[in-house]
């Protein structure tokens, strides 16, 4: 299960964030341990250059676009491998998005279509579309045309 994805700025501030299966009292707690992880390792890291680390039995992999810092974290059989698909296809989207490694404002500008994308790509706790066309499509709010 992917337990959570988050955004936070270069200094540490949340963007966006969803958990799944992680009981409200957790939260906070994985908040804070994740922009600590980021502020002792993301410095001087290039664009989509992803990191790795384990915790409690489950699997953080991490990157920065732009001046955004992503966290994936899952467990079971999201291991490292499985979650590095995930974040390539978060940042992917965002970059799709955005048109370019994203800037803070740029981000913000694209919230909501980006909160979409989220959703679109992770549903649930599991990776749900992989296929940039497909989430393009799906973010319009049009019914695919093909089943």
């Amino acid at each position: 299960m992917i337990l959570a994805v988050l955004f936070a700025n270069s200094v540490g501030n949340i963007l966006v964030e969803r958990f799944h299966g992680v009981p409200s009292e957790e939260r906070l707690q994985w908040r804070s341990f994740l922009v600590k992880l980021g502020a002792d390792n993301l410095k001087g890291v290039k664009n989509e250059e992803l990191l790795v680390a384990c915790h409690k039995s489950v699997y953080i992999v991490y990157t920065v676009l732009g001046d955004v810092s992503i966290y994936v974290v899952g467990k079971d059989e999201y291991d490292e491998l499985a979650l590095s698909e995930v974040i390539l296809v978060i940042t992917s989207a965002v970059k799709d998005v955005c048109g370019k490694p994203p800037t803070e404002r740029r981000f913000l500008d694209k919230y909501g279509t980006i909160c979409l994308c989220l959703d679109e790509i992770v549903w649930k706790g599991l990776l749900e579309n992989t296929e940039k066309d497909r989430i393009r499509r799906l973010i319009r709010l049009k019914p695919p045309t093909e089943f």
